[in-house]
């Protein structure tokens, strides 16, 4: 093994020997590297603590995330070279959305840092209103972030391999039923250790972590175990189209849209769950839905056509620049890879009224907008919105879809129509007059699984072992899916390392408040988040996601990084000094006002204010103040926008601290998982006993958002469960 390594080593030096040997043509890079990772892992391995079942937003940061705590990990994808792609829209972020990556990051997730690198046009969403509801967005360069999570940093290999390899190669790479390796085995191992020396890469790198190229067909199912709730236990895999079984002591599903996925054009239809991408098989929807007897549903959404950019005319549209100096969406990232005099811009147009005429002439050839299942209500197709709202304008954002693509996606026309109708819709729109399609637009149904049949630990109630993260849970977007699957990681693998699984609350996070909704309430369409859902903004936001969370993160769930953590906890101590200094530097409203005319201080005011309450004024930053006391403040100037919001929101904060503690303490009273509801001895109506039972809320904070959950059940149950809870310990203490 030594001499393979060193050999590999070696001939890593000397590209045309390495191209000598390869005699045959090889496959990308990422495929090969990804497939010999897994056929030399296959070899050694059969049992893990975590399977991840799905390469998108939310497998990717299940997979990552339960291998950080300290689980051995295997991500199962149908095409390793499709992990981390951008399936629609090629940006992050936003309203709402933005907080959630910013959480993600904070709790050492892996969507921040690839936004960051892969960014090519960076923007504050809502910037007219207050911090706490900004939306960090950024456009990004579908290769960049697709080789960020799979190979970041690969250029050093890429130059040697490029043009090399195809499939014959990959092919011979097969360890046999035996187990014994042939001879091509081992050059392809040999050349793996070679370029993993030299690669660094987000996925490959990470301990414990391996990815496996397959289609899941079903779930392994055993009986449960008794001392804990369910009547099944998840134990593993099997794959598609061969006898292989994979046992695990958890399960995530990421699915996505390919839990038997169908894609729709005009009157043709076909499975799949992306264009090019089989859907997964059969026996997957068939397992969730009559082995472990889950409610199900079926959604749709879709995607608009790409254009090229070559035939838009850009003159008849409004230039939207980047911000002058790009935000990152990572704590530990001081800017962003793409400098901000090389960003992109983003062009704004709009519908007329022949886009509507195209519309109705079209619905009679579009089988896809006449189906029942839900659509998407935040990000409709064009059809939804010309037959919503008749008559009226429609934004259509022109965004670029990376540095060097030659193709442009019109956000805001997702549309399913036939493609010759497509094309007559898009040159309906000035900019767009002359535009040609790339690729048309399509549909997706798919099913998902009703997600109120889950713990907040995003564990399947009726399954031990069994969690779901994504679009499978009824949601829509990347940034809800990356939440979902880190937490789902972190949990599964807490619950395969024998650890008790963790929640968090809505009052200290908007993956809290996104879980917290899920599990409760159900979904009817696609769900979206936005900041109007939490009740707590003003505390949740952006800037203070990492004290919010990384803290935790490190000392209670164990997802995040030692270097990370002791960051945050820099960050902390510095941001308690300079807020300390800000209140003990002060001066009188009239000294205030001669240092800082422009200030509108009242003459009411009192006779002294700090520095801490002349932040709150809107016209007054910290270098400002910072300008007046140099002495104290200037050691601090790192933290000057973070200190600004901190001011200003401190007021609302400590009052929302208070109702904050009230609810926490009413929310965090369990509910018994083995309560029954129908026959309990307290005065419940029977449309609410048999709410509780069908939900089976974890906790009374949960039963209270329940649907049809009055607030005198409320007081019964509590009641109830406090009374329930004495006498359990009295009868123990005697």
């Amino acid at each position: 093994m030594f001499f393979f390594f060193f050999f590999g080593l070696y001939i890593s030096r000397l590209p045309r020997l390495a191209s000598f040997m390869l005699t045959k043509k090889l496959p990308p890079l990422e495929s090969f590297l990804l497939l010999v990772s897994r056929r030399a892992s296959h070899f050694s391995r059969q049992q893990y603590d975590v399977i991840v079942v799905g390469g998108g937003h939310a497998g990717t940061e299940a997979a990552a995330a339960a291998s950080r705590v300290g689980a051995q990990t295997l991500l199962v994808t149908q095409k390793v070279q499709t992990v981390g792609s951008l399936s629609c829209n090629p940006s992050l972020g936003g309203v709402g959305k933005g907080h959630l990556v910013k959480e993600v990051d904070a709790l050492d997730g892996v969507c921040g840092r690839a936004g960051d690198w892969a960014g090519i046009h960076f923007s504050i969403l809502n910037r007219r209103k207050g911090p706490a509801v900004w939306g960090p967005r950024a456009q990004l360069d579908r290769q960049r972030y697709r080789q960020f999570i799979q190979v970041k940093g690969g250029k050093k290999i890429k130059k040697y391999f490029d043009e090399s390899i195809q499939t014959p190669l990959c092919q011979r790479i097969i360890i046999t039923n035996d187990y014994r390796c042939r001879r091509s085995t081992r050059i392809g191992i040999v050349l793996f250790l070679c370029c993993v020396f030299c690669l660094q890469s987000e996925l490959l790198s990470t301990p414990r972590l391996t990815v496996l190229e397959g289609s899941v067909e079903e779930l392994l199912l055993t009986e449960s175990n008794p001392e804990e709730p369910g009547r099944h236990r998840v134990t593993g895999i099997r794959l598609a189209g061969a006898s292989l079984s994979i046992s695990a002591r958890s399960v995530v599903l990421t699915t996505g849209t390919f839990l038997s996925g169908s894609l729709f054009m005009g009157q043709n239809t076909s499975p799949g769950g992306r264009i090019g991408d089989a859907p997964s098989g059969a026996g997957m929807s068939h397992t969730l839905r009559e082995r472990l007897g889950l409610k199900m549903g079926r959604l749709r959404t879709g995607t608009p056509p790409r254009i090229l950019k070559a035939s838009v005319d850009f003159h008849e549209a409004t230039l939207h620049p980047s911000d002058s100096h790009p935000t990152p969406f990572s704590f530990l990232n001081s800017h962003t890879h793409c400098k901000a005099e090389e960003q992109l811009p983003c062009y704004l147009t709009y519908t007329t009224p022949g886009v509507d005429k195209v519309v109705k002439e079209s619905l009679h050839l579009n089988c896809h907008i006449q189906q029942d299942t839900k659509g998407p209500r935040y990000c409709p197709s064009i059809e939804a919105r010309v037959l919503r709202f008749p008559g009226r304008q429609h934004q259509v954002w022109l965004e670029p879809e990376g540095l060097t693509s030659d193709l442009v996606y019109p956000q805001g026309l997702s549309m399913t129509m036939p493609a010759d109708m497509q094309l007559r819709l898009i040159r309906e729109i000035p900019a767009l007059h002359r535009a040609e399609i790339h690729t048309p637009g399509y549909g997706v149904q798919y099913d998902f699984v009703c997600p109120t049949q889950l713990s907040p630990a995003l564990q399947v109630k009726s399954t031990q072992g069994l969690f779901l993260a994504g679009q499978i849970n009824g949601t829509t977007g990347y940034e809800e899916a990356a939440a979902q699957g880190l937490w789902a990681g972190v949990n599964a693998a807490r619950t395969a390392l024998s650890v008790p699984t963790v929640a968090l609350s809505r009052t200290e996070s908007y993956i809290g408040v996104l879980i917290d909704d899920l599990v409760t309430r159900g979904v009817t369409e696609p769900y979206r988040m936005f900041t109007s859902r939490a009740e707590f903004r003003t505390s949740l936001r952006p800037d203070n996601a990492d004290l919010r969370l990384t803290l935790k993160g490190f000392e209670e769930v164990g997802c995040v990084s030692s270097l990370r953590y002791q960051q945050t906890v820099r960050v902390r101590e510095s941001l308690q000094d300079a807020l300390a200094a800000l209140h003990e530097v002060s001066l009188s409203a009239t000294n205030w006002r001669r240092k800082l005319p422009g200030v509108p201080i009242s003459e009411t005011k009192p006779a002294n204010l700090t520095g801490l309450e002349m932040l709150q004024y809107n016209d007054v930053s910290f270098e400002v103040v910072a300008s007046v006391f140099p002495e104290c403040l200037s050691p601090y100037r790192e933290f000057s926008q973070r200190l600004k919001i901190e001011a200003v929101y401190r007021p609302h904060c400590v009052l929302q601290q208070k109702e904050i503690e009230r609810i926490q303490k009413e929310e965090s009273m369990s509910l018994p998982q083995d309560l029954d509801y129908l026959s309990l001895p307290v005065s419940l109506s029977q449309e609410v006993r048999e709410i509780l039972d069908r939900m089976r809320p974890s906790t009374l904070g949960a039963a209270t958002r329940l649907q049809g959950i009055t607030p005198a059940a409320i007081v019964h149950l509590l009641n109830y469960v406090r009374h329930s809870g004495r006498k359990e310990k009295r009868t123990h203490s005697n």
